[in-house]
């Protein structure tokens, strides 16, 4: 089957884990010629070319935990701090993504991330929503934003974060995300941003049940107000939580060789993606971060029909369930549905 040439939709997508090793290699040389210090770039002193980005980004199978894996972030971290490396990564992801069909992406990253050199979080927002909406035109992509509150950070920079955003909404940014290590840091610390998220009319996903169990699920959907799941690997967990889940269709985005890096499970073929499919969880497939994981979504479904045995009407099926939970108006999601449906 080729995977390539059927359209997709791709939800769980990081814009800091899929830059180009090129491209990240041209702004890290860029960088190092700037008069005035470092710029952060003494951890990288090492890496001379595109080939040493790569493997430095590329995660493989060395990361023993979820915060090993996070850790491949500083490198595009330090030099995504201007609005036009942003627009750049932002474009040339879209340009990445339509050359395998994707017909429709959500993209998402941290704001706070982005203001190490004087960018405040709505220009980072603003930069990144640029360079998507600047590709979607260029290559027919539909593209969403969604901004992501992170574990790790005083509880008052998310609520900061989330009131940045307000003026975004509905002109790029489609949803506010709780990302981060949530084995150390849980959602309960965080409960203000999400409470002043939702009465601002933002769409919730949280990440959760990927580096901790289903209690950190049951949080995020009963009292932070997550309409999807980003990962979700641990809810079988709780078998009543698991029929709540199917009952309501709320949509899990898993990340099968992301889920794998990060240890979240023991390997590809214990992956729970089959069997949540199978009880009637709305499962759709994604690839987390396309560099670090070094995966294309195609792979991906390669990768699950190997492994998992699912079949080709399966994956179409998964496909459509992105297509529907996708945080589009309802005509632009009926298009959608029925573009993904025709393929």
């Amino acid at each position: 089957m080729d995977w390539t040439s059927i359209p997709k939709v791709e939800l769980h997508l990081h814009l800091d884990g899929s830059v180009r090793p090129g491209t990240l290699w041209e702004l890290l040389e860029e960088r190092r010629r700037r008069p005035g210090g470092d710029h952060g770039l003494a951890p990288f002193a090492a890496l001379r070319s595109a080939a040493d980005v790569r493997r430095w980004m590329e995660v493989g199978d060395q990361a023993r935990t979820l915060a090993e894996y996070l850790s491949r972030f500083e490198l595009p971290l330090a030099v995504m701090q201007d609005p036009e490396s942003m627009e750049r990564i932002a474009y040339e992801l879209v340009e990445d993504a339509a050359r395998e069909n994707v017909r429709y992406m959500e993209v998402r990253f941290a704001p706070i991330l982005h203001t190490r050199e004087g960018m405040t979080m709505r220009q980072a927002a603003e930069a990144a929503a640029a360079g998507l909406q600047w590709g979607g035109r260029e290559f027919g992509v539909g593209v969403g934003v969604i901004a992501c509150c992170m574990r790790h950070v005083d509880p008052a920079d998310n609520v900061a974060m989330v009131r940045e955003m307000e003026p975004l909404l509905g002109r790029g940014v489609v949803a506010v995300d709780l990302a981060g290590d949530e084995a150390a840091f849980p959602g309960r610390l965080h409960r203000e941003a999400f409470d002043l998220a939702r009465a601002m009319g933002f769409n919730v996903i949280i990440h959760a049940g990927e580096a901790s169990g289903a209690e950190e699920i049951r949080y995020a959907l009963e009292t932070l107000g997550a309409r999807r799941i980003g990962h979700g690997v641990a809810l079988e967990q709780d078998p009543e939580l698991m029929r709540f889940v199917v009952e309501e269709g709320i949509p899990l985005e898993m990340c099968p060789s992301s889920n794998v890096q990060t240890k979240a499970v023991a390997g590809l073929e214990r992956h729970p993606l089959r069997r949540y499919f199978d009880a009637g969880v709305r499962v759709t497939v994604n690839t987390d971060n396309r560099t670090v994981s070094a995966v294309t979504l195609a792979d991906e479904y390669e990768r699950i029909v190997e492994a998992l045995g699912f079949t080709a009407d399966d994956v179409r099926t998964m496909i459509r369930y992105a297509a529907e939970a996708a945080f589009l108006p309802g005509e632009e999601k009926a298009r959608l549905i029925a573009e993904v449906s025709a393929g």
